[in-house]
Formats: structure tokens, sequence, C-alpha cells
């Protein structure tokens, strides 16, 4: 590692990414604590060096130390990431945060929206734990490449400098490349608003539509998410980075993306609730979508892709009408920021 400094890292989650997080940490040569739920996945992740459940097969480093006791890994933390699915992101934080030092560095790792008040995981964070310093990891970062340790990058997003430099010091290393970026809200909206397109992608690939259909489709998801972005207060420049863009392409192409899986099964004709079930993982998407198409209608966005999505998980409509609406929607203008449009 190149900076000398070694910090006490906790990871709060013990998911898939929460899981890469530490093992990254770990090989380090940071204290890496990894909290997770139960004692079964502790005694497995320290016993066998492998977290069953979420990256069956890979191997993690001895360093991973796991607990199912919440206070003790919180012990004289220096970095705090949390990466728990954003449905138990608040309860964890007011369990959490009578043990969270004054001063802490605290690094959301979430790609969610909770439903109460449309507030990012960065905006909850800074509302529950105010003694912490805080900000976002996102980018094209799939946890089991990441653990198999295949090269990739990611953003650490916050005004708070400091805390940007250290994270790139903590976790940059041979494979995993860790970029800087001012614009919080910008790169954590991203990585929210990509797994809805992930599952209009899988639903497309389950349909077998051409490489030039998912062309346009990864484009025009490109083009929501920004106007989206803009429209709220972003920078729709951010969304050409890492966590726009290549998080966007990674999570719309890969079948490891959940999203991607949960929109490829019920493209098959499963429900939502049976894709979800044999998932067996949080598809954070899902509830994306719900939140994103209501707040558009709201603040008349045009989001087509996200409004036709929630027509068929949420209205059931037929996925033919949905595609014909689309087709025939408005397309005056490619890049609309180009010509000052959606400011």
């Amino acid at each position: 590692m190149s900076n000398a400094h070694k910090d006490v890292a906790v990871v709060l989650g013990g998911g898939s990414f929460g899981t890469a997080v530490a093992t990254i940490l770990a090989e380090n040569g940071h204290e890496a604590r990894l909290w997770v739920r139960d004692a079964e996945t502790a005694a497995a992740i320290n016993d066998d060096s492998e977290n069953p459940k979420y990256l069956p097969g890979s191997i993690l480093p001895s360093g991973v130390c796991a607990s199912d006791d919440l206070i003790a890994s919180l012990a004289n933390a220096t970095l705090i990431f949390v990466a728990v699915p954003s449905s138990a992101f608040v309860e964890v934080l007011r369990k959490a945060c009578p043990y969270v030092p004054e001063g802490a560095m605290v690094v959301s790792c979430t790609k969610g929206i909770a439903a109460d008040g449309f507030q990012l995981m960065s905006q909850l964070l800074m509302q529950e734990w105010p003694q912490a310093r805080v900000g976002v990891l996102s980018g094209p970062n799939l946890a089991k490449e990441i653990v198999d340790k295949t090269f990739t990058g990611t953003v650490i997003a916050s005004e708070d400098d400091a805390l940007c430099k250290r994270i790139q010091a903590a976790l940059s290393c041979e494979y995993f490349r860790v970029y800087q970026s001012d614009d919080m809200f910008g790169v954590e909206l991203g990585g929210a608003l990509k797994n809805i397109y992930a599952i209009a992608t899988g639903m497309a690939a389950a349909l077998g539509v051409g490489d030039n259909t998912r062309g346009l489709l990864i484009t025009r998801s490109l083009a929501e998410m920004s106007r989206f972005a803009a429209h709220l207060g972003g920078n729709p420049m951010t969304f050409l980075g890492l966590a726009g863009v290549g998080d966007l392409v990674v999570t719309c192409s890969s079948p490891l993306s959940r999203n991607y899986q949960v929109g490829f099964q019920v493209g098959q004709g499963k429900t939502v609730a049976e894709a979800v079930a044999s998932l067996g993982q949080t598809a954070e998407g899902i509830n994306t979508i719900k939140l994103v198409a209501e707040r558009a209608q709201q603040l008349d966005i045009y989001m087509p892709i996200a409004t036709g999505l929630y027509d068929i998980l949420f209205r059931q409509l037929p996925l033919s009408d949905v595609i014909k609406k689309l087709m025939g929607g408005d397309h005056s203008y490619d890049v609309e920021f180009t010509v000052g449009l959606g400011e």
C-alpha cells in the first residue's frame, strides 16, 4: 500500500459488495472488520475464508475478520463503509449511531433510494450520524470480479477532500483504481438510477433483441439518468464518468448484475416476486423503478423507459403496448444538454 497509514476499517453489511470492500481493505494492510447479521455467516468467513451465501467459491484473505456483534465491530473505527440494503439502512444506522466515533469517515456503498422523502443514502447518513464525515462510493464494481482481482475503477465522491484522499489511499491497489469527485449527489444518483435500466436490458435480452437495440436502450437510459439528475440539481456531466456510463454499461451487460438477472427472468415470464426470490439477494432496482417513475410524474420529467418499466411491473400493462409507446415517443434531440435543454 502506498500510504503507510493503517485504518481500523469497518464494513457494515456482509453481502457481496461489502465482502469485496473488506477484501481490498485487508489486502491493503488495514484492520478489516466485516459486520454481518448472523453468526453462521461470520463463522464461515472466519473459519473457511468464504462467504457461502453471497460469494460462494471465492477465497477471502485471512485479514477479513467477520462478526455479528455490531458494537464490538465499531469500536475505535476510523473508516466505516455502509453496505447494507436500502430497506435496512436506517435501522442499522440507528442501532450503530451511539458507537460511531466523532469525526469518523463514513462511506455509503448502497445504491438505492429511500421512499420516505425520496432520500439518497448519504442524506440519511448525514441525518442519522451528524458526528460523521460522509462520502459515497460508486462505479462499475461487480463484487465477484473484485474478489477475483479483475481490473476495475470506482469513484469516491464528497466535498470533503481529505476524506476522498483517505479513501483513495485505503482502497487503491493494483487491480482497483479509485477516482475522486466532488459531486456526491450526482455520483450517488447514478449508482441508484442505473439499476432501473439494468432490469430493462435484462428483459430485452430475454426477449432476444439485437445489438442495435441494446445500444439504443443503454444510450437512451443514460440520457434519462442525466436528465433526471439535472432536474434535481445534479451535474449531468458526472454521468459521462465511471459512476454514470461506466456503471450503466457494466450493469446493463453482465449476467453477474443482480438487477439484470431479475429483468431477464421477468422477460422470461416470471413475476417480479418469483424473480427476486430465485435471486436470493437484494435487487435495488425494483424499488427504484417505482420511486423514480412516481417522482418523474410529479416533476414532469420525461422518463419513458423508467415509466414504461413501471407500467409493466406495477400496472401489468402488456409489454408490446409499452414498446410501441416507447418507439413513438419524443425523439427531437440526441444529447439534449449540448443544446441547453433539461436545465
